[in-house]
């Protein structure tokens, strides 16, 4: 995407919007990362508007956070609970923060917002650094077998449809360089148009447990859900988790 810089993903209009519509499986990803906590120190990396880290706080968590975007802060900061989460202002792939942590974790595709392969092995490595001898690093990511689908690597899709409204999704798809860029496009009767881009470098499963071999981590477990429901071929996304070892 020719000029696109990462912080137009993550202004003040996406801040706005980013909590509108939630995917509905928020509490099952706050139970399951509890429970890895176990007690605790909790890191996330690129925390956003807090929609899981607050959450997770609430259930006895402490959790920290990184994020570059003040927009996106200032929401998260707005919210009941979010003055209590300490956060660091800079990029998540350097993790530039002090101590041990018992879980590290991202979500939605957040380390494909790192747009290349030497930027996702930094953050690998620096999280491993940053684990507690007992402590977890989770990722959530799309796994990218559809793209391969497309007809001549773009797509336009009807996100969403409404009386004096629509949402189209276009995307093109470069297996070369394994980058996406979309741009979420809104359509007003009064003839509006909002550009919402992001670019992500995406990565399959097997290129993952590499990076984390890299860094001094092994898989421990893969799921096709927050829920744990088995990943196959089928699955549309997993979350792995990596330990130290």
């Amino acid at each position: 995407m020719q000029d696109y810089r990462p912080q137009d993903s993550f202004d003040e209009a996406t801040a706005e919007i980013y909590d509108a519509d939630l995917r509905g499986d928020e509490s099952a990803t706050v139970d399951f990362l509890a429970g890895l906590a176990a007690g605790g120190r909790a890191l996330e990396l690129a925390i956003g508007t807090g929609r899981i880290a607050i959450p997770l706080a609430g259930k006895g968590v402490a959790v920290d956070g990184i994020d570059f975007s003040e927009p996106m802060l200032a929401r998260l900061r707005a919210k009941p609970g979010g003055e209590r989460i300490r956060v660091s202002i800079g990029d998540f792939a350097e993790v530039d923060v002090e101590g041990s942590y018992r879980l590290i974790y991202l979500v939605f595709n957040t380390l494909f917002n790192l747009l290349s392969q030497d930027a996702q092995v930094r953050c690998f490595c620096n999280v491993a650094r940053h684990l507690s001898g007992d402590g977890v690093f989770v990722v959530e990511a799309f796994t990218p077998g559809y793209l391969y689908r497309l007809r001549d690597g773009q797509y336009v899709d009807a996100e969403d449809i409404r009386a004096r409204q629509v949402t189209l999704d276009v995307g093109r798809h470069d297996p070369v360089s394994q980058t996406l860029a979309e741009s979420h496009v809104v359509l007003t009767p009064d003839g509006g148009v909002r550009l919402y881009p992001i670019v992500t470098r995406y990565a399959w499963p097997s290129e993952l447990d590499l990076m984390a071999r890299i860094a001094g981590l092994r898989l421990r477990e893969r799921w096709g859900d927050w829920r744990r429901a088995a990943f196959t071929a089928d699955s549309r996304l997993h979350v792995s988790v990596y330990e130290l070892g």
